[in-house]
């Protein structure tokens, strides 16, 4: 468990009574780059149009759509249950009274009326004989498919799971294009008729999704990012690829290839290649919109940024380098592209949340490459200049050393020749004075002692990094940090230690990184009278034990590691047990009553063994006794419902009868009816907003419900790999489609509907 780093990679002065912060970053050497690098020149692109429209726009509800094949029009959802359509190409032409409807204070726009909360919404060829795009917009309850052209409806589908996100194009082997949107831990894909022509779970709830080829089978898989910090790859309803990141995923864009970008919660933003990840910037503040677009004409898309400050900048796909910024007044809404001008060419378009428009030309020739510098040149130049820099200031302390042993012999900040960084994991229980966890050992073999430790590590630690700065009473050439990972993920330590002497005011960097096993927060069980784990999964697989003994030794903290794969854990976080055992033909069996553990083992098991097709018998007594109870809530949600609803039908009857009646009172002089009247009507009035109110509870309720059972259905899929998978999410889905509880329960233990 020992790991060490021979030589450190800096000197760094660090002055008595200053902060770490200064003290790490170097606020002199800050001052001496830029004193010494040369000026950058910003080249500003300038927009070439710009519109301020009298309506506020939605964040991340902004697309652009030729509705009538030819036309670009700036679409977008407004906060009063209605969405924009900017169509400034056909002035004069008003259209029919249907759902859309002129704008009253600009004749440019016309408005469709919703009459929800808009949640998402884009345009895009959907049908295969229609003139234009279709403009889809999605709200909790229903998904609305329009053509705008013709002022009509092309279907409107209720979607049980809520409408998070939305994304049109082609999904693998299906031939036609799918409107696929992202809700309550499920995915469904419409066709241009409003068939069902795709479903499946994912983990939480849905916040993004994009179409890539991104196993470069030609074919585009879709990508999803949600609630759960991951980011998932299907093709089709099969589960490919999975990235884990640290915050909620907001936005996801295809920038080309298998390449695409990313936007989380915290302000993070960045790019992957599959699996891979290229870079990733952290800002204050929030990324509202991420779009791709060749703005410094190089042929190659750069990662275009909408940020909450009002902010837009175009990164570099390659290093994430700023080549382009601009600013807004307010927070970005959207960023989309499109031949707005109907000149041939294709001009990135920025609105704010405002209402501003601004649209932006590729750079022209001359200016191809960095916007923000005059030539490519000067670029090299100023890193030479940054190298230079650094060079000459770690030779400086290297001198001031090498004077302060000539002048006074004290060793100051020189320290032996074979120092090195030593560290080691292991795993603490809890004590009555602190909470178990993983125990990070940071340690040189000398009299050197440790002044201070940076870890930076994602996921875990609150900013990402954690700073141990022990007392100087405290100094010791060994420092223990504790570990509490939140999740079951594999997570990279970047360890940066400051060596030194005792009476040292300058330090040697050492740097280092060890990784934290996945399972790292479970200790092997020593107390053998707990109670047993009810739940199981049984499976089988062809290899030998040694490989099984292989995953659990790189996969666990174990101390000595293990020779046999029968082996017990507890837990740290909930203190249950865990058992791993397998049979000489090759069954292995997974004891434990939590059931996203035992899915995370099989997926971590069949990864490292390469196991394409994996089915397994399971039985989670208490989790299934919950999801049965969870199922009969939501037949109950469902009866109140349909009672509510008949019961606004008979009002709103009701209202229309007292309408007429008091209106025929004041024609008639009857002042005394119609003043009746209007008091029922008033009465009726609360009594409907209250039954609103309940209507609205009922909902949430059942929201939450049917969340509970999408992800059973993908904590049932997870405990197999492959087709076997697939299917059963499948008949899952069959079951609970045709109300069949006990069916359901068959296929989530055996993995198939029938015995």
């Amino acid at each position: 468990m020992l790991a060490a780093n021979r030589l450190p990679v800096a000197v760094l002065s660090f002055y008595p009574g200053s902060s770490l912060a200064t003290g790490f970053f170097g606020t002199k050497i800050e001052v001496l780059l830029l004193t010494w690098g040369l000026t950058r020149v910003s080249i500003m692109l300038v927009p070439i149009f710009t519109l301020k429209l009298n309506h506020k726009i939605n964040p991340r509800m902004v697309t652009i759509g030729q509705f009538d094949g030819v036309h670009p029009c700036l679409t977008a959802a407004t906060q009063a249950g209605k969405v924009f359509i900017h169509n400034p190409h056909t002035r004069g032409q008003r259209p029919v009274a249907h759902r859309l409807s002129q704008s009253a204070q600009d004749s440019d726009i016309s408005l469709l009326n919703i009459n929800q909360a808009v949640t998402c919404l884009t345009a895009g060829r959907l049908g295969p004989n229609t003139t234009g795009d279709t403009l889809l917009v999605g709200s909790q309850t229903n998904l609305l498919a329009y053509d705008v052209h013709d002022n009509a409806d092309i279907f409107y589908r209720e979607v049980t799971d809520g409408a998070n996100a939305i994304v049109l194009g082609k999904l693998g082997d299906i031939p036609s294009p799918l409107a696929i949107i992202g809700g309550n831990c499920a995915l469904q894909g419409f066709d241009y008729e409003g068939n069902d022509h795709f479903w499946t779970v994912t983990g939480d709830n849905v916040r993004s999704l994009v179409l890539c080829d991104f196993t470069g089978d030609g074919k585009n898989e879709l990508l999803v990012g949600s609630e759960d910090f991951d980011i998932r790859v299907f093709k089709e309803d099969e589960l490919v690829s999975e990235m884990t990141e640290n915050e909620t995923v907001t936005s996801l864009c295809h920038m080309h290839g298998s390449r695409f970008g990313y936007a989380l919660a915290n302000g993070t933003v960045g790019v992957y290649d599959r699996a891979a990840r290229y870079w990733r910037i952290k800002s204050k503040n929030h990324a509202m919109s991420i779009f791709a677009f060749d703005l410094n004409a190089d042929g190659v898309v750069e990662l275009i940024t909408g940020w909450s400050n009002g902010k837009i900048d175009a990164r570099s796909d390659r290093t994430g380098e700023v080549i382009f910024k601009d600013n807004f007044s307010s927070s970005v809404a959207g960023v989309v592209e499109g031949d707005y001008r109907l000149d041939g060419q294709k001009q990135l378009i920025c609105t704010s949340t405002e209402g501003e428009v601004r649209g932006y030309l590729p750079a022209s020739k001359d200016l191809k490459g960095n916007l923000m510098d005059t030539s490519a040149e000067q670029d090299l130049v100023r890193e030479l200049s940054q190298r230079r820099q650094n060079l000459l200031l770690e030779l400086r302390n290297y001198e001031e050393n090498a004077k302060g042993v000539s002048e006074t012999h004290s060793g100051m900040g020189v320290i032996p020749a074979n120092t090195q960084l030593q560290t080691a994991l292991s795993v603490k229980a809890a004590t009555e004075t602190q909470k178990a966890h993983v125990e990070l050992s940071i340690s040189t073999p000398n009299e050197t002692v440790i002044r201070a430790v940076l870890i930076f590590a994602e996921g875990i630690f609150e900013g990402e990094s954690h700073v141990v700065h022990p007392s100087a009473q405290n100094l010791s050439g060994c420092v223990r940090v504790p570990i509490v990972p939140p999740k079951d993920i594999p997570v990279d330590l970047h360890i940066k230690a400051f060596v030194g002497g005792r009476t040292s005011t300058q330090f040697h960097v050492f740097e280092i990184t060890r990784q934290l096993p996945r399972f790292s927060m479970y200790d092997l069980a020593v107390d053998s009278s707990a109670a047993q784990p009810t739940g199981r999964v049984a499976f089988s697989v062809n290899d030998r034990p040694q490989r099984v003994v292989m995953w659990l030794n790189q996969n666990f903290l174990l101390p000595e590691g293990v020779e046999s794969p029968n082996v017990t854990f507890s837990s740290l976080r909930g203190g249950g047990l865990l058992s791993f055992s397998m049979a000489s033909n090759g069954q292995i069996t997974i004891r434990t009553d939590d059931i996203d553990l035992a899915g995370d083992l099989i997926q971590s098991l069949a990864s490292f063994l390469a196991i394409e097709d994996l089915s397994a018998e399971a039985d989670f007594p208490t989790y299934f006794e919950e999801l049965r109870t969870t199922l009969t809530e939501v037949d109950e949600f469902h009866s109140v419902h349909q009672k509510l609803t008949a019961a606004m039908a008979d009002h709103s009857n009701y209202i229309r009868n007292m309408l007429v009646q008091a209106e025929d009172a004041r024609l008639m002089g009857d002042m005394t009816t119609m003043k009746k009247r209007y008091r029922e009507l008033y009465d009726l009035n609360r009594d409907l907003i209250n039954e609103y109110k309940i209507r609205s509870n009922n909902h949430n309720a059942l929201l939450a419900c049917l969340k509970s059972v999408n992800q059973a259905i993908q904590r049932a899929g997870r405990l197999r790999v492959g087709k076997p998978k697939n299917q059963v999410i499948s008949a899952c889905r069959d079951a609970i489609k045709s109300n069949n509880v006990n069916a359901l329960f068959r296929i989530m233990r055996a993995g198939t509907a029938s015995f």
